[in-house]
């Protein structure tokens, strides 16, 4: 990658990661039974529910906040890498302690993306940036929690 690709794919990052406030805040509002709603200060809503039968076990929102932050970076990098992504899927799976507290152990995440001019250079570089330096879900966990990321790439 050229200095001015780099500089490039920098001033992205900046401008979507620059726009994260410092503190985050958001309502946690028991329902009934272990049923609560979520709210965003934006309003999104989410239901988590300890049976997974009204919402989502916590656990499982954690799984798809790892591979969204993973998508958004990779996306963004991809993009800003000249290529053009026509399809892009991550199946996650997520490996927990057997025993209280359950905490992932590892995570594994496949990700499928289709397009033009993806490599597996590019992929490679937009992933461990993504791992070392730009996703703010990973780095938020344990640290003896194991991520791997694979990939296949369709062309066209």
């Amino acid at each position: 990658m050229s200095t001015e690709e780099k500089a490039e794919l920098e001033g992205t990052i900046e401008g979507y990661k620059g726009k994260i406030n410092p503190v985050n805040r958001a309502t946690l509002t028991w329902d009934k039974d272990l049923i609560f709603l979520g709210r965003t200060p934006r309003g999104f809503e989410l239901d988590f529910d300890a049976e997974a039968q009204w919402g989502c076990i916590p656990t499982e929102s954690l799984l798809l906040s790892i591979a969204g932050c993973l998508a958004i970076d990779v996306v963004s990098f991809i993009t800003k890498m000249k290529a053009k992504i026509t399809k892009f899927k991550i199946d996650i799976a997520g490996e927990r302690n057997p025993t209280p507290p359950q905490y992932y152990t590892k995570v594994d995440m496949m990700l499928t993306i289709g397009g033009d001019n993806i490599t597996p250079k590019k992929l490679d570089r937009a992933i461990s940036l993504s791992q070392e330096k730009y996703c703010s879900v990973y780095h938020s966990l344990r640290k003896d929690l194991k991520v791997n990321v694979t990939y296949h790439i369709e062309q066209g």
